[in-house]
């Protein structure tokens, strides 16, 4: 008698990826609801789907609404879950990763999309939010990339934004971003040797700094 024979085969990953994306934000058949950023506005979700895909999440739903008195191993209700410290886009940018593991970004967003992945511990999507920022990193929003690289530990986005400054450092002084880098980042900064600008026009902009953030 032959030997049994088996072999675990691969269907068309986009085809999959393609019908998975029609549940995101879709009423039908979900089963959670959250109220998400000042906008008030309804997400729709499936709990199986984020449950599987995040800890974070499954510890939300498998605990139910605060002060819940259901008895162990009943369905915890749906919500709806209120989320007002995060925009929507952004929420939804989260929810299309979970169900897809794909995102859409933009350069609105890519920022707080990563704060979110790092707070929901969704470590594939930070890379992925980390290698769209350092791809259209630009003048105005590097020292914002720098702030948060620096917040959430991302020691090559750090890098990559130190080096972006050292090669436009003229520029990046004047702008928001700049004035708004905490004492620490700007340290982090100050004490690069290959700044691209005069050192009288360097501690300048330090004392402009200090104005506004003070």
């Amino acid at each position: 008698m032959a030997g049994l024979c088996s072999a675990q085969l691969q269907g068309e990953a986009a085809a999959f990826t393609a019908a998975l994306r029609t549940l995101v934000n879709n009423p039908q058949f979900s089963d959670v609801t959250f109220v998400v950023g000042r906008e008030q506005q309804k997400v729709f979700a499936h709990r199986c789907v984020l449950a599987c895909r995040c800890q974070a999440f499954q510890g939300m739903l498998g605990q139910g609404l605060p002060g819940s008195e259901d008895p162990p191993g009943s369905i915890p209700p749906q919500g709806p879950f209120i989320l007002g410290n995060v925009q929507p886009e952004v929420f939804l940018a989260v929810i299309e990763f979970l169900y897809t593991n794909s995102v859409t970004l933009n350069s609105h967003i890519a920022l707080e999309v990563l704060t979110s992945s790092v707070e929901y511990g969704l470590q594939d999507l930070c890379k992925l939010c980390v290698k769209f920022i350092k791809d259209t990193l630009s003048v105005e929003q590097v020292c914002e990339a720098l702030q948060a690289a620096v917040t959430y530990g991302q020691a090559d986005l750090q890098q990559h934004c130190l080096a972006f400054i050292e090669g436009c450092t003229a520029a990046v002084v004047r702008t928001q971003g700049f004035h708004e880098l905490s004492d620490v980042v700007l340290a982090r900064v100050l004490r690069s040797d290959r700044l691209a600008m005069d050192e009288l026009d360097l501690v300048q902009a330090v004392r402009e700094w200090a104005h506004v953030s003070s």
